[in-house]
C-alpha cells in the first residue's frame, strides 16, 4: 500500500480526533498524546461515524451507540470479536502519511 496524505499534524493536536475522506472513505485521525493513529472512519455496528465521536485516552466512542474502540488496536472494547481496520502512519513535517487500502474500479 501507498502511502496517502491523509491530514495535518496541525490539524490533529494532542488528545483530539477528527474524520477526514480519502477517495470517499471516512478515517478517524487521532493524536494520543503525540502519537498519531488511522483508523477505519466506520464503526461496524451501525455505521457511525467514528472521526466524529469522542476521545478519552486512548479509547475512541463511536457518537451513534456508544461502542468503544481501542486507537491503538482497533479493537472494540465491549466485544473483541468486533474491530476496525487500523493503519500504520508515518508523520513527516506536518504531513501525516497513512498506508491505506487501494481503491477503484471492481477488478482493477
Amino acid at each position: 500500500m501507498p502511502l496517502t496524505r491523509i491530514a495535518a499534524v496541525s490539524e490533529v493536536l494532542p488528545g483530539e480526533l477528527i474524520e477526514t475522506l480519502h477517495e470517499g472513505e471516512p478515517y478517524a485521525v487521532c493524536n494520543v498524546s503525540g502519537d498519531i493513529r488511522v483508523l477505519s472512519g466506520v464503526c461496524p455496528h451501525a455505521g457511525g461515524p467514528l472521526g466524529n465521536g469522542a476521545m478519552d485516552g486512548g479509547t475512541i466512542t463511536c457518537p451513534f451507540h456508544g461502542w468503544e474502540f481501542d486507537s491503538a488496536t482497533g479493537v472494540c472494547l465491549m466485544d473483541d470479536t468486533v474491530a476496525v481496520a487500523t493503519y500504520p502512519v508515518r508523520v513527516e513535517g506536518d504531513h501525516i502519511l497513512a498506508n491505506l487500502p487501494e481503491t477503484g474500479p471492481a477488478g482493477a
